[in-house]
């Protein structure tokens, strides 16, 4: 994955068009490629960290599941309707970071 600041997008786009240019005359400065480079892989660490972080939230949120439907079964009878209810908002919020990391991993 990914994830490209804005300056990075605008300055490796240009870069790109510079390349595009040099590649056409036959003459590619190879300072340019690795100026790209750079930015790809500054991107890719980036990326890489927002994914792991994403794992993390996602792991939490299965604890969180977890621990609610264990409330539940071992709620009182008065308590139960809400204990359902935290379970409902605690799988919803898995189903978001389970989105967002689906996302992530496939861009």
């Amino acid at each position: 994955m990914y994830s490209y600041t804005p300056a990075e997008k605008r300055q490796r786009a240009k870069l790109f068009r510079k390349g595009f240019r040099q590649a056409l005359a036959d003459c590619v400065d190879p300072a340019l490629e690795r100026r790209i480079e750079r930015i790809d892989q500054s991107a890719a660490e980036r990326g890489q960290r927002e994914l792991n972080a994403l794992y993390a939230v996602r792991e939490t949120d299965r604890q969180t599941v977890a621990t609610a439907k264990a409330a539940m079964r071992t709620a009182s009878r008065q308590d139960r309707a809400a204990a359902r209810q935290k379970v409902r908002d605690a799988e919803q919020q898995l189903r978001r970071s389970e989105r967002a990391v689906n996302r992530a991993e496939s861009s």
